[in-house]
């Protein structure tokens, strides 16, 4: 980027034109934004996984209707793949440490499996979007820079975990190139609050309908929210990405309490909710914020979408569901 200031460089978008990207869930909500991204960008995208709820929405370049241990409907998706976004995985700490061999069968090995159709396919590059809520453990700083240790205390950050590792392993034994995303906590359109993923989308939802608000502890646990489309277009920029450095951090860099949280839905929506406090769960880390410095330094990037806009998009998103 010689000749770019920081700032120029952050506002060009990456030209993604002659890529060809398969995203893996990419019916999924973080999968339906990173299409929209990335086909924006230029690139050719397919999707891989079960059918989306929102069919409107596909990429439009193809799609695979299978499951992640599908070895031959994988293997057909990423036939001349460039690019590989693996999103595929639970989204529940909590539940994944009350069967922990699920997070081994349903995630892990099929990631394996998944490597080496990359390596005989010959795609140049796999982007993981790991968590940047669990595999850091409740002992890292906070902020938290990518070099804090991880220690993750739920099987599914343990299982996030070894697919960074094992990203590493198939770099050094066959060159496979990748990039780590440890996202934070994402929000926004697609996020569908009845399946139990995302507090926003469930709080809002629930506000909406009148419902309480239940929440794990006392309201003072600290998250990192960032708005998907934040998420999207790191996706964007670690498929272009030309540096060395292969693991970012994704968030906001900004830290909220759950209390604080439900504040400022109560204002998008226009009533206040009523709050029920259960019992905090041994999965919870009580304070999790990212440092994104490195993201913004090397990527190039950084999150554009305000708070409140944020929330005021994804509350317009689901009144227009409801509709």
């Amino acid at each position: 980027m010689r000749g770019q200031s920081p700032t120029s460089a952050i506002e060009t978008r990456p030209d993604l034109n002659g890529l060809a990207c398969v995203v893996l869930g990419g019916g999924g909500f973080l999968g339906m934004n990173i299409c929209a991204a990335l086909s924006a960008a230029g690139a050719t995208v397919r999707g891989f996984g079960r059918r989306p709820h929102f069919i409107s929405s596909m990429p439009a370049d193809g799609w695979f209707e299978a499951e992640f241990n599908d070895e031959a409907a994988l293997s057909a998706a990423l036939k001349d793949a460039t690019h590989v976004i693996h999103l595929l995985g639970g989204s529940n700490p909590a539940t994944h440490n009350s069967a922990p061999v699920e997070e081994l069968s349903a995630n892990v090995i099929p990631t394996l499996r998944m490597l080496e159709a990359c390596r005989v396919e010959k795609v140049r590059r796999v982007i993981f979007l790991s968590s940047g809520g669990t595999v850091y453990g409740p002992g890292a700083p906070v902020p938290t820079p990518e070099t804090a240790p991880t220690d993750p205390i739920s099987a599914y950050g343990i299982g996030k975990l070894a697919v960074e590792k094992y990203l590493g392993l198939f770099h050094h034994l066959h060159g496979l190139d990748y990039r780590i995303l440890r996202v934070s906590n994402p929000f926004g359109p697609f996020q569908n609050p009845g399946r139990g993923q995302g507090f926003i989308a469930q709080a809002m939802k629930r506000v909406m309908g009148n419902h309480p608000i239940e929440i794990w502890g006392d309201g003072t646990v600290v998250r990192d929210f960032i708005y998907v489309s934040d998420v999207a277009s790191a996706v964007v920029r670690s498929v272009a990405h030309a540096g060395e450095r292969r693991v970012f951090n994704v968030g906001s860099g900004r830290g909220r309490t759950l209390t604080e949280v439900i504040e400022s839905i109560a204002d998008v929506v226009g009533h206040e909710p009523v709050v029920r406090m259960k019992p905090g769960r041994p999965s919870d880390i009580p304070a999790n914020v990212l440092d994104i410095r490195l993201a913004q330094e090397h990527l190039l990037w950084r999150p554009d979408v305000a708070w409140m806009d944020g929330l005021q998009m994804t509350y317009d998103w689901l009144r227009s569901q409801s509709d």
